[in-house]
């Protein structure tokens, strides 16, 4: 069996509206993805306490990553004098599109760029954290009923 071509699926481009503007944000390169992708594995090993590159984290290369992450529409952006926060949130998106997904990178961008303010994407896994595995009482009044045997067996007496 032949594979089919993925283009038309992969190069679908981001729309992220800010301030009553639309911003299309192109998949990023692989150069972006691969350079993301090492970020974040030298993040997650420095948050653990190992040893990281210093200068792979520095940021006095973050506007590069900026413009590298949101391509065209960093200028556009820039032009319309889009404040740092929005800006930071769009590029904490596509960041995110690269590391996971797109679905991911959509509700990041509706935490506002704020990966700490995810919730789960469905009201089980909000209310338990995942799998519920907790049984439903049968009643939560706060009164309780004999089985049935014991009355049967009071009511013999």
């Amino acid at each position: 069996m032949a594979c089919e071509a993925i283009d038309e699926f992969l190069n679908e481009p981001m729309v992220l509206p800010i301030g009553g503007r639309r911003y299309t944000i192109p998949p990023p390169s692989a150069d972006t993805g691969v350079r993301v992708q090492r970020l974040m594995r030298a993040a997650a090993t420095a948050v653990n306490g190992g040893d990281v590159n210093t200068e792979l984290l520095g940021d006095t290369d973050e506007e590069a990553l900026y413009r590298d992450l949101l391509g065209t529409a960093y200028d556009t952006m820039r032009a319309d004098h889009v404040n740092f926060p929005a800006l930071k949130a769009a590029a904490q998106a596509v960041m995110t599109w690269i590391t996971h997904d797109r679905a991911t990178a959509e509700r990041v961008w509706a935490a506002g760029g704020d990966p700490n303010r995810l919730t789960p994407p469905n009201r089980l896994q909000r209310r338990s954290g995942g799998a519920n595995t907790t049984p439903h009482p049968g009643s939560t009044s706060g009164t309780s009923t004999r089985p049935a045997r014991a009355r049967a067996r009071k009511r013999r007496r």
